[in-house]
């Protein structure tokens, strides 16, 4: 399995400059192909603020929780437009990122400086060493396809649709698997706080006849980005695996740019039929 997230930072040159300056981001690289929909779980167990925990990642965005410098915690979910621009602004109406449902109390906004495209924000207060279910769905409408983000809030012990955002995809659904942990304070100070979260039981499913066949996600590579610092670590625990980085973190797990072990399957998320994509 080699991601093209995973490849082009194996192949990408140190950048010196983030030494001492941010944690190395870290993340994990998942197999599997097009996938109609995709589950996975964070239970944070160190942060700080500027932290992102992102539970699901893929091609055209990514789903996770955030604990923002203020100390705030909220959940952000971001879709990039179909463009190679920097400025959110210079980006056509036609090419840009749509918005199809908004939560209740979800905030949408524009993004841009890595990508451009169309994010969303939700208060969510959430708890460290307690667990979070997330869900991604694909459905392809012509030419683009429409991401809807639902997150399980064990509090309530239901599902919340946060958001449906859709771009211009080709009518591809989703691809690209991987999940991070990144400090985005970067103030140097923020480079000796640790970060560590468990994401674990991960599972996938592309649509056949409107019957869903999930299966689990049972392996993940370990990568980084170019900064050249190695506190950092990956390891198995129960059905998925730690990412760590910062502070006085050592590896003592999986190498840099390695595969982890096989994880043993968990329990199967029975989601149900109505937050899946109709074909």
């Amino acid at each position: 399995m080699t991601s093209l997230l995973a490849l082009s930072l194996l192949l990408a040159p140190a950048d010196e400059s983030l030494k001492d300056k941010a944690c190395r981001s870290v993340h994990l690289g998942y197999p599997g192909k097009f996938a109609s929909a995709f589950y996975n779980e964070v239970t944070v167990r160190q942060s700080a603020p500027g932290t992102y925990f992102c539970a699901i990642g893929w091609d055209k965005g990514y789903f996770g929780i955030q604990e923002l410098d203020d100390g705030k915690h909220l959940a952000i979910f971001s879709v990039w437009d179909d463009d190679k621009e920097n400025d959110p602004k210079a980006v056509p109406d036609a090419q840009r990122v749509k918005l199809i449902h908004q939560g209740k109390g979800v905030r949408i906004g524009r993004f841009g400086g890595e990508g451009t495209g169309g994010q969303s924000f939700f208060d969510l207060d959430w708890k460290k060493d307690q667990s979070y279910g997330f869900l991604v769905t694909a459905k392809p409408d012509g030419k683009r396809t429409e991401y809807a983000g639902y997150l399980f809030d064990p509090k309530k012990s239901a599902w919340f649709h946060m958001v449906t955002f859709s771009t211009i995809t080709g009518g591809k659904k989703m691809s690209g698997f991987y999940s991070f942990v990144e400090d985005f304070k970067r103030d140097g100070k923020s480079a000796k706080i640790t970060r560590e979260a468990l994401f674990s039981n991960a599972w996938i499913t592309e649509l056949k006849e409107g019957n869903a066949d999930w299966k689990p996600v049972l392996k993940a590579k370990f990568t980084g980005d170019k900064n050249p610092v190695m506190n950092v670590d990956a390891r198995m625990e129960g059905t998925g695996y730690i990412l760590a980085t910062g502070g006085d973190i050592t590896n003592k797990g999986t190498p840099l740019f390695q595969s982890l072990p096989e994880r043993p399957a968990g329990k199967n998320p029975n989601i149900s039929s109505e937050f899946l994509p109709k074909n």
